[in-house]
């Protein structure tokens, strides 16, 4: 295997997703589920989402489990799933003892049954869905389409694109019902254009652009707001793997973001 420039890795965004908890919260919360954080930031119960309901899918690591700190940190009420039940109960407990309002459950979102039970124990539980960060996603091995196997294509898309699909399918008759919501889907910068050896992650993420844009007129008049964000690479455990199979490493790949001192200058 090559090894990638810095730039390529950076323009593509193939490898992961940005902070979405810097987009939705005040305070950014930042997640390193190899070595947990300790909380750091005390809860503010009549921050700017105080009272408001938050699911989130793929919160028990990296993007995911940041938008559930920063939404707590901010008053929310999250209800978040994973795969991984012994994080996943972790990141919950860390939010709780730092104030916040937290609860697991698991889920499998390439699992329609697991996505309806994540969905439906969320309303069950708060009575309400008032935001939903459809987020759990999977990163792509590099290879050419002609050497790739169905079962890693099927594996990448089912997770990325169908989990997204499913989460909306079972999110917006509650929004429905309640007169409203809002839906963010976590896309990529490569879900608006095409980089090589990364066919199946991208396809997802073009997928889930699609899906972004056909539910938002499908539902804009029923005041259902849904959008896609569309980040770069971030620090996430996620994204080490990317980079190990890419032969590089996040400190070089950092070098090419602005940083204070390019602000600076």
């Amino acid at each position: 295997m090559t090894e990638i420039s810095r730039r390529q890795m950076l323009t593509t965004g193939a490898i992961g997703a940005a902070g979405f908890a810097t987009a939705m919260a005040i305070q950014t919360a930042q997640a390193n589920t190899q070595n947990p954080l300790e909380p750091q930031v005390i809860a503010n119960p009549n921050g700017g989402f105080a009272g408001k309901v938050v699911l989130i899918t793929g919160a028990t690591s990296g993007i995911g489990e940041a938008t559930a700190r920063a939404f707590a940190v901010e008053g929310a009420i999250v209800h978040f799933c994973g795969r991984r039940e012994a994080l996943g109960e972790q990141v919950a407990q860390s939010i709780q003892d730092a104030g916040g309002k937290a609860t697991y459950q698991r889920a499998d979102v390439r699992i329609e049954d697991d996505v309806k039970a994540f969905v439906n124990g969320c309303v069950k539980q708060y009575g309400r869905i008032d935001i939903a960060f459809n987020n759990a996603g999977i990163e792509s091995s590099p290879n050419t389409i002609a050497d790739r196997s169905l079962e890693d294509w099927m594996n990448v898309m089912t997770t990325n694109a169908t989990g997204v699909f499913l989460s909306m399918k079972y999110e917006i008759p509650y929004m429905l019902r309640q007169g409203g919501g809002k839906i963010v889907n976590n896309a990529s910068v490569s879900g608006h254009v095409g980089f090589a050896t990364i066919a199946p992650y991208s396809a997802s993420k073009h997928a889930i652009v699609s899906l972004t844009k056909v539910a938002a007129l499908e539902y804009s008049d029923k005041n259902i707001r849904v959008n896609a964000i569309a980040p770069g690479a971030v620090d996430t455990p996620m994204l080490r793997r990317a980079l190990a199979a890419w032969n590089t490493n996040f400190e070089t790949v950092s070098q090419e973001y602005p940083n204070q001192a390019h602000r600076d200058a």
